[in-house]
């Protein structure tokens, strides 16, 4: 049946945005998070990557979230003579993370967790009107 399949694919939608809102929370948490030795790098932002995978089961793609990447962009410098992981100028590197990119990103995520919730519950509704037109 083409709505089972169809629910099928939005939950993996669904396990593959859940998974990414994960990842932009862990860059989030971390966006202040700096080196604990001089020279040392602080938290290094992760992207999320997905994979398309066929479902032979149910015959169909499905979406499944890839490992995470580390992005590749510059560390900032932060003044801070006093703090253990400045270096001999008393700069500490601080994190490759932008509090608005990945609230955008975050917003995104559950827009597509939405649209995926809302397919599955639109095929709930057309199941059921299925079997109660079967019933009378």
């Amino acid at each position: 049946m083409d709505l089972i399949k169809s629910m099928m694919v939005a939950a993996s939608g669904l396990k593959a945005q859940s998974g990414r809102m994960r990842v932009i929370a862990e860059n989030i948490a971390n966006a202040d998070s700096t080196a604990r030795v001089p020279g040392g790098d602080p938290y290094q932002r992760k992207i999320v990557t997905f994979e398309d995978k066929l479902n032979r089961e149910i015959g169909a793609h499905t979406v499944t979230l890839g490992r995470p990447v580390r992005d590749n962009a510059e560390f900032g410098l932060k003044y801070m003579p006093g703090h253990p992981g400045a270096d001999e100028n008393g700069y500490v590197k601080t994190p490759n993370v932008n509090g608005m990119i990945e609230a955008m990103d975050m917003r995104e995520a559950q827009r597509s967790y939405e649209a995926n919730l809302n397919l599955i519950q639109a095929s709930r509704r057309m199941i059921s009107q299925t079997i109660d037109i079967l019933r009378k």
